[in-house]
This record gives C-alpha cells, sequence and structure tokens, in this order.
C-alpha cells in the first residue's frame, strides 16, 4: 500500500472516529468532572433546546426503551382496542426474559394497567416482551411498529430491535429523539402520563418498586418518565419537570454511576429553568440527528466489577466482620459530618475486601469534597478514633488495603 493512500485512509477513519469519541467527556458534579455521555434539556411547550451537548450523537437506549413500548400501549388504550383491564398474557419468550422482571409464568397474565405500572417501577423487560407479543403478534414485529411509530414522531435517527432495551447493537437512538418522544407522551396522552409517576404498587401480596428516585429527589417539581442502564450505555434518563407552570424535559446518558446520574440531571434542570432565552435558540427537531458511532461506556468484562467511581475524597473509617457493624459505622460517620457543620454529606461505600478467604466490610463515606473529609478525620483523630483520607485514584482493586 503506497504511503500517500494509507495516509488518506487513516485520515478518513480519524474523522469517522472522532465523533464517538466526542461523546463522553467531563461534566460537573459537587465534588468534581464526572465523565457522561449525550445530554439535552427542551421545553416541552415550544421545543426549544436550552442546554445540550451532543444531542444528535448515536446511543444505546437500555431501558429507555420502554418509553416507547408505554407510548404504544397509551395509543392502543385511547384508540379502544385494549383497557386498563385488558388481561396481558405471559408466553414461553416472555417469561423467560432475563431480570429486572416480574417473573410472572408462561400462561399466566397481568393488566395493562399493572403492566405500566411494572414498566416504571420495576422496568420489567418480561412485561415490555408481553405487551409486545399482544399488541403485534411477536416481539421482532412490534420492534418494526416501534420503528415506524419513531419515524412518525420524528425520531428519525432511532431504530428498535426489541420492546424492553435489553443489549442489542443495533438499537439505537439519541437525545434528540428521546425529548421528541418525551413531549410527545405528555402532549398527546394526559389522562395515561400519571403512570411515569408509579413509585410502588402491590401486585397479589408482592409490593412492586420504587421507581426512579429522580422523582424523590427533584421534589415537588419532578413528575416522571424513566431510566435505563445495560454495560454499553451506562446509567441513562430521561425526566420531566414542571415549574412556575413550565415543563422541561432533560436527557442525560452515558454516567457510570446512577446517583451521579441523578445528580447531575437535577443541576441540569436548575441551570435550564434559570435561563432567559427569549424563544430564540434552536428547537430540538431542528438540532442536527445521529452523529458517529455510539461510544461504549462499560465494556462486558468490567461490567458490574467493584470500581470507585465518584470524583470525591473518601474517608474510611474502620474495617468490620459484618455488613451491618460498617453500616452503623458510616451512619455515626455521616452524623458527625452534620455536626461539623458539613452541608454536603458524602455518599455510603461498603466495600467488601477478602482476605485469605475471609471477607471483611470497609465503612468509607465517599464523594467528599476534600476539606469535608479532612475536618472529619482530624475530629475522629481527636478522639483517638480510626479515619484515613483516601483519594479516587487510590481506591483500586483488590482493595487489600482496606483490610485491617
Amino acid at each position: 500500500m503506497k504511503p500517500r493512500f494509507l495516509l488518506c485512509l487513516l485520515g478518513l477513519l480519524g474523522l469517522f472516529a472522532v465523533p464517538a469519541a466526542a461523546q463522553i467527556g467531563p461534566v460537573s458534579s459537587p465534588s468534581g468532572p464526572v465523565t457522561a455521555g449525550p445530554y439535552l434539556v427542551v421545553d416541552a411547550a415550544t421545543g426549544e433546546t436550552l442546554l445540550q451537548r451532543d444531542a444528535g450523537a448515536f446511543w444505546y437506549p437500555a431501558s429507555l426503551t420502554k418509553m416507547m413500548t408505554i407510548y404504544i400501549v397509551f395509543e392502543q388504550l385511547k384508540a379502544g382496542r385494549l383497557t386498563l383491564a385488558s388481561p396481558v398474557p405471559f408466553s414461553q419468550i416472555a417469561s423467560a426474559r432475563p431480570p429486572s422482571k416480574l417473573g410472572v409464568a408462561p400462561g399466566q397474565s397481568i393488566t395493562v394497567e399493572q403492566g405500566l405500572q411494572a414498566l416504571v417501577a420495576r422496568s420489567a423487560n418480561d412485561v415490555a416482551t408481553a405487551f409486545g407479543e399482544l399488541i403485534s403478534g411477536s416481539e421482532p414485529a412490534f420492534a418494526v411498529h416501534m420503528t415506524e411509530t419513531a419515524a412518525r414522531l420524528g425520531m428519525n435517527a432511532t431504530q428498535f430491535h426489541n420492546a424492553n432495551g435489553l443489549p442489542d447493537a443495533g438499537q439505537l437512538t439519541t437525545a434528540r429523539d428521546l425529548a421528541l418522544l418525551a413531549m410527545a407522551l405528555v402532549r398527546e396522552f394526559p389522562q395515561y402520563y400519571g403512570y411515569f409517576r408509579t413509585h410502588d404498587f402491590m401486585l397479589g401480596q408482592q409490593k412492586i418498586g420504587p421507581g426512579i428516585k429522580f422523582l424523590d429527589q427533584y421534589s415537588p417539581y419532578a413528575d416522571g418518565l424513566k431510566t435505563g442502564f445495560v454495560c454499553a450505555s451506562g446509567f441513562n434518563i430521561v425526566g420531566s419537570a414542571v415549574r412556575d407552570g413550565r415543563r422541561l424535559i432533560a436527557v442525560a446518558f452515558g454516567f457510570r454511576r446512577a446517583d451521579l446520574r441523578d445528580e447531575f440531571i437535577i443541576r441540569l434542570l436548575d441551570e435550564a429553568y434559570l435561563l432567559k432565552t427569549g424563544g430564540n435558540r434552536p428547537k430540538v427537531w431542528q438540532l442536527r440527528n445521529g452523529g458517529g458511532g455510539p461510544a461504549t461506556v462499560f465494556s462486558q468484562q468490567e461490567c458490574g466489577q467493584i470500581r470507585y467511581e465518584m470524583p470525591g475524597d473518601a474517608v474510611w473509617l474502620g474495617t468490620y466482620g459484618d455488613w451491618r457493624t460498617a453500616r452503623q459505622a458510616y451512619d455515626v460517620g455521616q452524623a458527625e459530618l452534620s455536626t461539623l457543620g458539613v452541608s454536603r454529606l458524602g455518599k455510603e461505600w461498603i466495600l467488601p475486601v477478602m482476605i485469605n478467604k475471609v471477607v471483611r466490610q470497609a465503612a468509607i463515606i465517599a464523594d467528599l469534597e476534600p476539606d469535608a473529609a479532612q475536618k472529619l478525620c482530624a475530629h475522629y483523630r481527636a478522639k483517638k478514633l480510626f479515619c484515613e483520607v483516601k483519594k479516587p485514584q487510590d481506591i483500586v482493586p483488590p482493595f487489600s488495603a482496606f483490610y485491617r
């Protein structure tokens, strides 16, 4: 191969690679920058784009897929083809879907209303498949219906291959497209939209839930929608909030922890509500859509591994023989932070540490600002109690340094 041609080819490949790399980057958090993917905030009434980064970049939707499944169920209800009391039977295929799931046996059924509640409160994969089979005869046929519905709504970069969001390399969307879907759900189905506020419900003797934490964390403004996670997508969310009579819809992709995702979307909405734009920014449907291949947040090999994914310092309060005792030490440490006047408390991180096949539990307050971490350890040492500050870069597997 000639050198000049090789250089040109590498240059072209580089151009194609750049959009995917640009989809993951730092966003702010109270204790430092965290890694995230595309995000977007729109005014639901006008479609005005208030804040965004890479909103047209491809991403894996994970369980945000269920927003479209729910949209089609709402359509069936509105048209009278289903009622909230209609049975949703479970085939062998639906029952075999991996968790999260309700665990309904083949041949049994639930009602449409219970199915809607389960999609929100548990993100039940078996329920999504059962809905697809009920409405279209099979889940693949339902996925075609989903993609056609997406195109009708202007979601022109979205492809669905299943009803639940389980991993599929061909199942793609963008923040722009999911914002359009959320706007359509609010606009077209006011009589049913309240199901996106489902916190929990009773299925026989079993309590199903809780729903998404965003509803409680951004109360009283947050009023619903959906979260999703698969390894490749990271932690995703679409959230709606109404404040001073104005509804905003936010989409955020690609976080490495659910709590960091929830913190970010709340700060994003707060920032968007403060903007005075005069309606002059681009409409969401005017954004360029479908750029680059989706970035992968976690490889399958590292998915589920214990990692310290937070930017803030950690305070190690000791290592104990059981989880309950470690959690009590954590609770005491959080209470001490409050007495010291620390306004932003840390996060629970009870870390199992194994040496010679013996597992102990390290009590750690995670994601603290440096001054707060130092203040707490100084307070403990003054009382001759164990306390060590750990930097994020020092907290790496196999965590043997936390065994004592």
